[in-house]
């Protein structure tokens, strides 16, 4: 009997990748002094906004909250709180963190992994949308009002 597909693999890669940004070895050139210190600056910023707006995402969806990229079956579509600005506010905190761990440290080896939990995040987001249109009827026009993964441009 196969079982169905509801994104597994998709949140596998998501915890590997964030799980890498935080043990990478910091490798690549040095990063210009003036950098390294903006870096220092808005880091802990990043990372603590990042860790908030997840948070409250979490909240807003509530009972409708799942890892998973497929909706739950008995999940309602979520507009309003941080959904009215971006339609993937998780993912937006998940990517402000991975980027404020990257500044935070100047490492290029941890920018590597960053940028691939953004193509990551942006094709399971794209997936999902998929699920999502197939089971809301008004996503489509949800989904041209509001951006994607960060609340510009769109």
């Amino acid at each position: 009997m196969r079982r169905e597909n509801r994104g597994e693999a998709w949140v596998i890669g998501q915890f590997l990748l964030l799980g890498l940004l935080l043990v990478v070895p910091r490798r690549g050139p040095a990063w210009p002094r003036w950098l390294v210190v903006l870096g220092r600056l808005v880091g802990l910023p990043l990372i603590g906004g990042g860790l908030a707006l997840t948070g409250i995402a979490f909240g807003n969806l509530g009972p409708n909250l799942t890892a998973l990229p497929k909706p739950k079956d008995d999940s309602t579509l979520v507009r309003d709180g941080l959904y009215k600005s971006v339609r993937h506010p998780i993912y937006c905190g998940m990517l402000l963190f991975a980027y404020g761990v990257v500044a935070l440290t100047g490492s290029t080896s941890r920018l590597a992994v960053a940028t691939a939990l953004l193509a990551l995040l942006d094709a399971k987001a794209s997936r999902e949308e998929t699920w999502l249109l197939e089971r809301y009827p008004d996503y489509a026009a949800y989904r041209r009002e509001v951006p994607k993964l960060l609340p510009w441009p769109r």
